[in-house]
């Protein structure tokens, strides 16, 4: 038994990680013997499951459900069927839900079986044609089921078209076809199962022409005037997240009304589940003011008519817009409807796609099951006031900045590292995307003292998550040094890096969260600059490193001043000295080798030298920690009525009076 466990949980992520075969974790497996069913549980993907992601059932007790008479009123009898079903699950595995599919599975008598959407055959059975096509393309030993409601119904419907199809054939079938929604396959062993499905494809395949070529077309660079407002206008108490695709397939529908409307509606349950079952379209699209124009006067109608708000949005010329409270949440909605498109493309060749009718859709809509499917699919993204956001760090890549993103991301934050080294900073932001997070972080290499780069540093934000919440502009170098030893050269790059770098940031920062602002007036942004308690005090030869953080004090009251009317909030923090950063600490080059060098500190013949006279400083006897800086970080966004300040966090070496 445990070989063939083992089997189960490798073919399941073989198909998992197909999405030919599966979309969003959909599709399910089973193993099955005399007395017991393993089969994978409600809400677990199929790519990488485990055995602890198996529910293994009494099979004896999963009869009951065949025999039992249950309310006529649809809600209460799926309610007590899945009583029912938790009432098989063995002792061990008590707490995990077992999918809804699980008597399905129970009533093929195969050790193995086998459930998948592929989108070649859902094409074939989401068509007008369906019954006929199949047995044209697959052959008739195939068992063909007219669509029906999932659960109790079609367990009762799939149960009697069996016992039909053994009294005539006298054995089970090894396919089953579900109309509008999947395929069944079983057989005794995973070969077998492999078999079965390499064989449809092939058929499926010389049945009709090949996909158009599915790369992705140009990002359209006027996109990034309407994501902010289309995001803003699409969120609840929490920002939500928009993410783009597009491509030759997609783009044939988009062309007019009458090509959209092909691709306008859901084809089966999993479709449903993750982008409803209706989808924004805009024609006008000629410029970014038409799109939002037309976005505004649909939106309302959208809401009012379906009364939910729009997951999908269609733009011709443009892509497919997903707009959803995660990025996990958002690439998904993408994956189902660039399955529905693909759907529609083979059903063409059927006759067309055959839709779901209102009572299906609705159905669907208010079943429990697939309300419990969302819940899992959002689990994992609820927290405080920064969950969703998206922040980008300068100087993101190591030291404070580097410490100032793992926090952020950790939070459930959208993370954009920005920094000069690209070796460093896309290692960074892969550790961070290993934790398996339903935010993302994405690096981009940026000068700040480049207004170009900042430029497209904001626009790539954009791009990736459709606005901008929390820009912490925290790159910078020191150089130390007298005015003798100073080469205009070096205090030029320092000013550049230091102030001019906070400049670019919030000048490009700003505009996206203007659009914002305006789309949602009661919504807060925030600019944030790393500053330092150089800023506060002048620093005896580190005079270029100190003006420039003087200098952006001065910038935060301004900006703060002229950007408070769009509720963007601009403050520094003032940090003590981070002696456990590269900045100090670096062997080569860190501030405690350079200031030794200087001679800085009278009489210090070492590190630790330096060190201790600048620890001995500090009231608090300590240097600043990174904990020290989020706190501060985190005030600051979370408070609504404090804008233009500088608030120290040093230690009591730096006290205002």
């Amino acid at each position: 038994m445990r070989t063939e466990i083992s089997e189960l949980l490798e073919i399941s992520d073989h198909y998992g990680r197909n999405r030919d075969f599966v979309i969003a974790g959909g599709g399910n497996t089973s193993f099955k013997d005399g007395q017991t069913i393993w089969v994978k549980a409600s809400g677990i993907s199929l790519a990488g499951l485990t055995e602890s992601g198996l529910v293994a059932l009494d099979r004896e007790k999963l009869k009951i459900i065949a025999v039992k008479e249950y309310p006529a009123d649809p809600q209460e009898r799926e309610e007590e069927v899945r009583c029912d079903l938790n009432s098989a699950v063995l002792e061990h595995d008590r707490g995990k839900r077992p999918s809804v599919e699980t008597s399905l599975h129970n009533l093929l008598n195969f050790r193995f079986v086998v459930h998948l959407h592929p989108s070649i055959i859902n094409g074939i059975l989401c068509s007008r044609n369906a019954r006929n096509s199949v047995s044209q393309v697959f052959g008739d030993d195939v068992l063909f089921v007219q669509y029906t409601d999932p659960g109790y119904t079609l367990f009762r419907k799939l149960g009697a078209e069996i016992e039909k199809y053994r009294e005539k054939n006298g054995n089970d079938p090894e396919v089953v076809m579900l109309e509008n929604h999947g395929v069944f396959a079983g057989a005794e062993s995973i070969s077998g199962i492999r078999e079965i499905y390499d064989t449809l494809t092939r058929k499926a395949q010389a049945a009709m022409p090949s996909l158009p070529d599915m790369t992705g077309l140009p990002y359209n660079p006027s996109l990034n005037k309407v994501l902010p407002a289309i995001r803003m206008r699409l969120s609840a108490e929490k920002p939500c997240v928009v993410r783009f695709r597009h491509d030759k397939l997609l783009a044939s529908y988009y062309v007019n009304q009458h090509e959209f409307q092909k691709i306008s509606h859901p084809l089966t349950p999993d479709i449903i589940v993750y982008c409803r079952h209706r989808y924004l379209y805009i024609e006008q699209s000629s410029t970014p003011e038409r799109i939002l124009e037309s976005f505004r006067s649909q939106v309302e109608r959208f809401i009012q008519e379906y009364e939910i708000l729009p997951r999908v949005i269609v733009i011709r010329d443009f892509g497919v817009l997903a707009v959803e409270e995660s990025v996990k949440a958002a690439e998904t909605v993408l994956d189902v409807y660039e399955d529905l498109v693909k759907i529609c493309y083979y059903a063409s060749f059927f006759g067309g796609a055959k839709l779901l009718t209102p009572d299906q859709v609705s159905f669907i809509d208010r079943w429990e099951v697939e309300n419990y499917r969302r819940k899992v699919a959002k689990s994992g993204i609820q927290g405080d006031k920064l969950v969703n956001k998206t922040a980008v760090i300068t100087g993101g890549a190591q030291g404070f900045g580097a410490g100032i993103a793992g926090a952020l991301f950790d939070k459930q934050v959208n993370i954009v590292v920005a920094d000069i080294n690209s070796e460093t900073g896309e290692y960074m932001v892969r550790q961070l995307n290993s934790k398996g997070n339903k935010n993302l972080a994405v690096f981009v290499q940026t000068d700040v003292s480049d207004p170009e780069s900042v430029k497209n540093l904001v626009a790539r934000t954009v791009r990736e998550f459709g606005g901008l919440d929390i820009m912490i502009s925290n790159a910078g170098v020191l150089r130390a040094g007298g005015l003798d030893e100073m080469e205009p050269e070096i205090f030029s790059k320092t000013t550049a890096i230091n102030y001019n770098g906070f400049y670019h940031c919030t000048k490009y920062a700003a505009e996206v969260m203007k659009i914002q602002n305006s789309e949602k007036p009661g919504y807060f942004t925030d600019i944030i600059q790393v500053n330092s308690k150089s800023g506060l005090r002048g620093s005896n030869r580190n005079f270029a490193y100190s003006g420039a953080k003087f200098g952006g004090i001065g910038l935060t009251q301004s900006f703060a001043m002229e950007l408070a009317p769009d509720n963007i909030k601009v403050n520094a923090i003032c940090p003590g000295n981070f002696y456990e950063g590269p900045l100090w600490s670096d062997p080569q080059n860190g501030l405690f080798v350079q200031y030794l060098k200087a001679g800085k500190v009278p009489g210090a013949r070492t590190i630790d030298d330096v060190r201790n006279f600048y620890e001995n400083q500090v009231p608090m006897k300590r240097g600043c920690r990174l904990e020290d800086l989020m706190k501060a970080i985190y005030y600051v966004i979370d408070q609504e009525y404090e804008t233009g300040q500088a608030i120290p966090v040093t230690g009591g070496q730096i006290m205002l009076g």
